[in-house]
């Protein structure tokens, strides 16, 4: 299928027209309120908005895949990638409209004068994703969710597109109909796109070793940060619009978003899933011992995945970094340092932060542990075949779990940094934006 799949002329001048439109950008409390009670109606908006927001943001990774610095878009992996998105944005732009009456249409235009999504403030992990070469990139953009900025031209407020007061409308089948042909679309091309991060790193192999290069350049950096929080994105939209359209309503879920999403038990979970890998990867009996100081009754909204995600990546890292300095032949757990777990909330940000005694960092690496492909495991290799998604890793490898994290904490307003003391231990701090608010960074 996507394998002999080719972009023709045709398709070329649709994705530079899709890629003249900016991105719209939708915070976690947006997408909370829009999908707390949906109906046929409100999903059949939400579909039309991903109908029409989804190729946008494919035209722009298109367009930029096939733009690629240094030869980097000729190597065989990035143009499976390329394909790969332009094959999603045909079928999204070819997919049939549905056909309502002109009541039920005017009636799914009308918001209604006192209803609106809050409005969202701009995301400061943009700033740190711009690449100020390129139009798109340009900082104006941040002062509304769909401005124009120079030759890309303006797009209808959020709220109009995203929203519909519609729950006392009896809907014919022909939008359930279409609700759930435009689901299946989205699972399939969510499918499609399962191996793009191990696929993307494939092909920065290719390059480096083409390049004879033992290290990728900042721009290059910059483009996976830009791409790979693009993904983040992309694929939260689409999960988001798969659980509202497939799973059972939740009292404290609203698609894949948790009203009430408890910081201790993601954090446990991670901490017991992280154990275990280090034991198995180690054949250890038992892994060092992991304190978690944290109330256990403090919530908020967030996407559980995400979180969970990013507490597993950095303790994969500090048990590591402990078994590594003190041996992994130790009788039992208490031959380690305890790893500490401290949580804290305050009144913008939840705080989470992960203290080791693996022996540190040096201070010239610093720099180098948020660069993709650095690694300090040797022998690692990407299988041609490998199919795992973002939440799959082995105990470590690629070079990917650092960088990637950070983006997920970014990704809703947050932030990951590191101080390290070498010949000690490094501590680890996860800032997550518990007031919701801030939208997604679309560089």
């Amino acid at each position: 299928m996507s394998a002999a799949f080719r972009i023709s002329p045709a398709l070329w001048d649709k994705i530079h027209h899709f890629a003249s439109f900016p991105q719209t950008g939708v915070s976690l409390q947006q997408m909370v309120l829009f999908g707390q009670h949906p109906s046929q109606g409100t999903l059949l908006k939400a579909s039309q908005f991903l109908a029409e927001e989804l190729p946008v943001r494919l035209a722009h990774r298109v367009k930029e895949l096939d733009e690629l610095p240094h030869n980097l878009s000729d190597m065989h992996s990035i143009r499976k990638v390329k394909n790969w998105y332009a094959q999603s944005f045909e079928e999204l732009i070819n997919f049939p409209p549905v056909q309502l009456p002109q009541h039920l249409r005017q009636q799914l235009s009308s918001t209604g004068k006192d209803i609106f999504l809050p409005d969202s403030t701009p995301n400061p992990s943009l700033a740190a994703l711009q690449d100020h070469d390129h139009p798109l990139f340009n900082l104006s953009h941040l002062k509304g969710n769909a401005n124009g900025i120079g030759n890309v031209k303006l797009r209808v407020p959020l709220e109009r597109r995203y929203y519909a007061k519609s729950s006392s409308i009896d809907w014919p089948p022909s939008v359930l109909d279409y609700n759930a042909r435009f689901t299946r679309m989205l699972e399939a091309i969510k499918r499609r796109h399962d191996p793009t991060v191990t696929t993307v790193a494939q092909g920065v192999l290719e390059w480096k070793r083409s390049q004879n290069a033992k290290n990728i350049g900042l721009d290059i950096q910059a483009w996976l940060d830009r791409f790979y929080m693009s993904r983040i994105g992309i694929r939260f939209l689409i999960g988001q619009h798969v659980a509202l359209n497939t799973q059972q309503p939740h009292k404290d879920y609203v698609g894949i978003i948790c009203t009430k999403a408890n910081v201790h038990d993601i954090v446990q979970e991670a901490i017991e899933n992280a154990r275990f890998v280090c034991e198995e990867h180690y054949a250890m009996f038992k892994g060092p011992p992991v304190q978690l100081i944290c109330p256990p009754n403090l919530i908020f909204p967030y996407v559980p995945g995400h979180l969970s995600h990013i507490c597993f990546e950095l303790l994969k890292n500090s048990l590591r970094a402990v078994v590594d300095r003190f041996g992994h032949d130790a009788q039992d757990e208490k031959s380690y340092p305890p790893i500490k777990v401290i949580v804290v909330e305050g009144k913008e940000d939840i705080t989470i932060k992960i203290t080791d005694e693996g022996g540190g960092i040096p201070r010239s690496a610093i720099p180098l542990i948020w660069t993709y492909m650095y690694t300090t495991m040797t022998g690692q290799s990407i299988d041609q075949d490998f199919q795992a998604s973002d939440f799959q890793a082995p105990m470590a490898g690629f070079g990917y779990g650092l960088p990637l994290s950070r983006l997920y904490a970014r990704y809703f307003g947050g932030d990951l940094r590191l101080i390290s003391m070498e010949g000690y231990g490094t501590d680890v701090y996860i800032h997550l934006n518990r007031l919701s608010s801030s939208r997604e960074p679309l560089p």
